[in-house]
């Protein structure tokens, strides 16, 4: 039966009922559905509300259902309308009339508000946790090849020498700062609305304090209206979680690039990465690229939510049933990932001679060797024109700024001396830069 059956003198439709059902997306939220279910009941109890006796009956009943479902013993029902329904359904069958009790001074609306708060608080923690690992995983391999010159890039051109672990270290910075982001949003997500009722509250004398604190929430929602309408939460940790995979799509971009034999800076080992159904010689990077292409996915989940949030009044409204399967897919999406992409950074092999053979062909030693003539006096303008000239040579004859005959430099600038060769050598121009600021 419906818990909504009363009003009706007539059954749902079989379409109604399917179409209205949140089972299949909500039903993994069983932990913390009995989880807000113990802390109302046992607050029921404490406030008198309910008897002590019924307290313990409903009490142990959604401790053995919590066992049960945990071991296997008790699977879903799919034809329950929610999970919600479905565990009272079961505590009532379990514990007869006590469980009809459970629900008093309660409503689904701030029963499902709450239960996913608690649900994201816990993906938060455990998404915080791959997030951490992936930069472990990149100063790993960092401190594996601390030496490795490359070229850096600007417009996808090869600009100035930089370490290869400098370059790594930059996707380290926006890690970080996805933690911070999903820290501000789960910080700010940890507010109960359990106690706001439908959308005003109850008459029951309850201590909405009391189950705050036994949920390890900060405090209650000031607004009851607030607390049952609120997915604010939802669409900044969407929105975190965008950013988040706009970053990993940038380090997969680069990776896919990398392995191409067009750049051959790294390899990736074979666990990772898949072959041709007729080319035998294919070695291709489809966890990244897999990365790369579900980043559309996560963006598309943040879109659904602001649609379905865009246009409601307040406080509850159906529409908001949505929530869970756009921010559940995006948790999981990323979850998907960065499981994918800690291994293969794990794994990944570089290759340093061949970073420093595109560094050294690619002249991005050549503002350098404008700065040398500034020392020795010449006007940065005119040193700029005196390089590019000499670039145009070396191209030209096929040879770089770092081997050229001196006599050849003096033909474009008489200020260039010997020193010329240890200022313009990729590894002083990058030792002699502040690469964090300092």
């Amino acid at each position: 039966m419906k818990l909504w059956a009363g009003r009706f003198a007539k059954e749902a439709d079989k379409t109604t009922n399917d179409f209205n059902s949140s089972i299949a997306v909500d039903s993994r939220m069983f932990r913390e559905d009995i989880r807000g279910s113990v802390a109302h009941a046992a607050m029921l109890g404490r406030q008198g509300i309910i008897s002590p006796e019924d307290c313990t009956a409903i009490l142990d009943g959604l401790g053995g259902i919590l066992s049960d479902m945990e071991g296997g013993a008790l699977r879903v029902d799919p034809d329950a309308e929610d999970i919600h329904s479905f565990v009272e359904a079961e505590l009532t069958r379990r514990v007869g009339e006590a469980g009809k009790r459970l629900h008093t001074g309660r409503s689904r609306n701030d029963q499902v508000a709450t239960d996913i708060r608690l649900y994201l608080r816990g993906r938060c923690a455990g998404l915080r946790g791959q997030i951490e690992a992936l930069i472990t995983a990149l100063e790993a391999k960092r401190e594996e090849y601390p030496g490795a010159v490359m070229p850096g890039y600007t417009h996808l051109q090869r600009a100035q020498p930089i370490l290869f672990a400098e370059h790594l270290l930059a996707y380290q910075e926006m890690l970080r700062r996805d933690i911070g982001r999903l820290d501000d949003a789960a910080r700010r997500m940890n507010v109960s609305p359990l106690g706001s009722g439908a959308l005003a509250g109850t008459g029951y004398p309850i201590d909405r304090a009391f189950t705050a604190g036994e949920l390890g929430f900060d405090g209650y929602s000031a607004s009851t209206l607030d607390g049952v309408s609120d997915r604010d939460f939802c669409l900044e940790l969407a929105a975190a979680l965008s950013i988040l995979m706009v970053h990993l799509s940038r380090l997969s971009e680069e990776l896919i690039l990398w392995c191409s034999w067009e750049f051959r800076f790294i390899e990736l080992d074979d666990a990772f990465s898949t072959g041709s159904s007729i080319m035998p010689q294919k070695k291709n990077p489809d966890l990244a690229e897999l990365i790369r292409g579900k980043s559309g996915r996560v963006f598309g989940d943040l879109m659904a939510l602001l649609t379905v949030m865009k246009g409601l009044p307040l406080a509850y409204n159906k529409d908001m049933q949505e929530d869970k399967e756009a921010i559940f897919d995006a948790f999981d999406t990323v979850g998907m990932c960065l499981s994918a992409a800690i291994p293969m950074l794990s794994t990944m092999r570089a290759l340093p001679e061949n970073m420093r053979k595109a560094a050294a062909g690619g002249f991005i030693n050549a503002t350098d060797c404008a700065d040398y003539l500034v020392g020795k006096g010449l006007a940065f303008r005119d040193a700029y024109r005196a390089v590019g000239a000499l670039v145009a040579r070396c191209l030209k004859e096929e040879k770089i700024l770092e081997t050229l005959p001196l006599a050849e430099y003096r033909e474009i600038c008489p200020l260039f001396e010997e020193d010329v060769y240890s200022f313009v050598s990729l590894e002083a121009c990058v030792n002699r830069r502040s690469k964090r600021g300092e």
